[in-house]
């Protein structure tokens, strides 16, 4: 994309506009200027998830009330602090050295630290429900699946999602189209949002790109569920658009719909609002 004025050609260049962290499994999102990109994806994102009595993952697959708790965490990790209206604000002393406890994501067992009965009650109390908050232990040792294999914490699976603005804007003239309201990008959660590619779905074709001092590989195409039906803001289910009109177009031929694109680290650095984005090899 290009524009001249009065001879000068002014080249606009994918770059990041958006960054968020998701410190808290199935909470809304913390958005950020920069951000540290670890091995498991933006530093503290996913680093903590909510769990029934059971140690049952809890998501807004199930739980959609998840989306109206707001939590903010400090750049070492120490501090996490919950608030949702209608509730009074919680900050919690991170646990790093009690015992390990049994959860379960997806089936598949992980051990975790507790994080103690204020942030239990706190929850239970905002959810209506009985469930703890529980840590991923520094010896989390997960490895994810893809064409990119790495690590995540309690993500559902790859370290990081990337969605384009292009996408979006594609997606809602065809939601706008069959007479509906169009969708925020918030519905589909994603870590890092690019704008400057102008036909939607190039993060689909990207298989290596640089951001500020980190590179993300790419893993799979993400695949949408019904969280994407819930309203971030009210924590109520509102369907049926994305999935109804994703699923005209973006069906995928291993199942299901898909928007956006999940990644792996391949080096760990900072990235910025405003970093561009290097694609060094496509599909």
């Amino acid at each position: 994309m290009c524009s001249g004025i009065r001879g000068v050609v002014l080249l606009f260049v994918p770059t990041v506009v958006a960054l968020h962290c998701y410190p808290v499994k199935g909470c809304a999102g913390m958005p950020l200027r920069d951000a540290a990109l670890r091995p498991a994806g933006v530093a503290h994102d996913r680093g903590f998830m909510v769990v029934g009595v059971d140690g049952v993952f809890h998501s807004q697959r199930r739980t959609p009330r998840l989306a109206v708790i707001r939590p903010d965490i400090g750049v070492d990790g120490e501090l996490l602090t919950l608030r949702a209206d209608g509730a009074d604000v919680v900050a919690i002393r991170t646990v790093l050295d009690a015992a390990r406890c049994d959860v379960t994501l997806f089936g598949v067992p992980y051990r975790a630290i507790d994080q103690g009965d204020i942030a239990a009650a706190w929850l239970s109390d905002v959810l209506g429900e009985r469930c703890r908050l529980v840590r991923v232990p520094p010896e989390h040792d997960r490895v994810t699946d893809g064409l990119m294999p790495g690590t995540s914490g309690f993500a559902d699976s790859s370290a990081v999602l990337v969605t384009s603005r292009s996408s979006l804007d594609g997606l809602n003239e065809r939601i706008a189209a069959r007479g509906a309201l169009p969708v925020p990008m918030a519905r589909f959660r994603p870590n890092i949002v690019v704008d400057g590619w102008d036909e939607p779905h190039t993060e689909d074709g990207v298989r290596r790109m640089a951001i500020g001092d980190a590179e993300l590989g790419f893993a799979k195409p993400a695949i949408r569920c019904v969280v994407t039906l819930v309203d971030q803001r009210t924590g109520a289910k509102a369907g049926p658009e994305p999935l109804r009109t994703l699923a005209a177009y973006r069906r995928d031929p291993e199942g299901g719909v898909a928007f956006g694109a999940k990644f792996a680290v391949s080096r760990p650095g900072k990235l910025s609002v405003g970093d561009e984005v290097v694609v060094s090899q496509w599909r």
